[in-house]
């Protein structure tokens, strides 16, 4: 028997790679197939409803003599057919969502129909699941934890301070409130404590923080003259191709952050930036804020940045959300992100 070339592992490689491409394509056009017969078979059941008056018993009589014709294929119940029609009359109608029919799978199509009853609600987990290539479990996590609405309440000026091809996904990208409770962390602890907890966990961190994140480093060294000043944490956010200065603040949100990190993001784009990138965002993440503070303090700060706190638990009662902040300031904020994600539909 001739020994083994040494290249052969890398043909190995290459071939075990492409194995998996063409399976992962395969999928892909199996779902878009599934997709687009759930589409027609929803229209053909609302478009006789509609001419027909079809009712319940017809719909149960069909999927009874489907699941006849079609032994051990799955999801002709009554029950799906049902769904199959709900989603063809709500996507449809919309022009946002209709593109998107066939970006993510029918079980994800269902959990998102089931738990999100706005067009832009639905708009959103359909992006962020189709972008970050989300599995049902954790879409369904993300929907728990109101991804949706930490990032619609999200205090920031990135309309201000952004390109409007930018503005879409800085948008998604910065939560009101991000959810530490894999930490660890007693009540009281010290900012250096936060940071070693999230540097232990990074993987875990960069998911909550939403998926398109890297790490740099923490505690980047940013000298200037005689003097030298540090950033606790720095990311790289691969749409947005920009550095994210991350502040970490086991304190509420005093004005004086905003300048500060206003005067990182100045270094970063003068000493750090690459040529190619775009300028670089702060997040400044505390424990608690006052609404009208960070809106004063970021009103004629000229670098975008934006302002969360966190949680070492998710504490507010779902029944509760709703309340802060405002009616108004959600109707609000909800049209901002409507008009950003209008702004850059040919983008995502």
């Amino acid at each position: 028997m001739q020994p083994i070339s040494p290249d052969y592992h890398h043909l190995l490689t290459a071939v075990k790679q492409r194995v998996r491409e063409a399976q992962y394509r395969a999928l892909q056009q199996v779902n878009q197939q599934q997709i687009q017969l759930y589409w027609d078979l929803g229209q053909l059941i609302a478009e006789r409803q509609q001419q027909h008056g079809w009712g319940k018993s017809v719909v149960e009589t069909l999927a009874r003599d489907l699941q006849t014709e079609f032994v051990g294929m799955s999801g002709f119940s009554a029950r799906n057919l049902w769904y199959m029609r709900d989603f063809y009359l709500e996507y449809s109608a919309d022009e946002f969502l209709q593109p998107l029919v066939a970006e993510i799978s029918w079980a994800k199509h269902l959990l998102i129909m089931g738990k999100c009853k706005d067009p832009r609600e639905r708009l959103f987990y359909t992006v962020q699941t189709r972008n970050n290539n989300w599995t049902k479990a954790v879409l369904a996590q993300q929907l728990k934890a109101r991804a949706y609405h930490n990032t619609v309440l999200a205090q920031q000026n990135f309309a201000a301070t952004l390109a409007p091809a930018q503005l879409p996904a800085a948008v998604l990208a910065l939560r009101d409130e991000y959810t530490f409770g894999f930490l660890g962390l007693a009540a009281e602890h010290s900012e250096y404590e936060l940071e070693q907890a999230l540097l232990g966990n990074v993987r875990r961190f960069l998911v909550e923080m939403g998926g398109d994140f890297t790490f740099i480093g923490n505690q980047f060294r940013l000298p200037l003259d005689d003097q030298e000043y540090f950033v606790d944490l720095l990311l790289f956010h691969r749409e947005l191709q920009c550095l994210v200065a991350v502040e970490l603040k086991v304190t509420e949100f005093q004005p004086e952050y905003a300048g500060k990190m206003n005067f990182y993001l100045s270094l970063l784009n003068d000493t750090v930036k690459k040529p190619h990138e775009q300028p670089s965002i702060g997040i400044i993440i505390c424990q608690s804020k006052q609404r009208t503070v960070v809106e004063f303090a970021l009103r004629d700060v000229h670098k975008p940045i934006g302002v969360a706190t966190y949680a070492l638990t998710d504490t507010l009662p779902a029944e509760l959300r709703p309340f802060f902040p405002s009616n108004e300031e959600l109707v609000r904020r909800l049209d901002a992100v409507t008009a950003a994600l209008q702004g850059g539909g040919g983008q995502q």
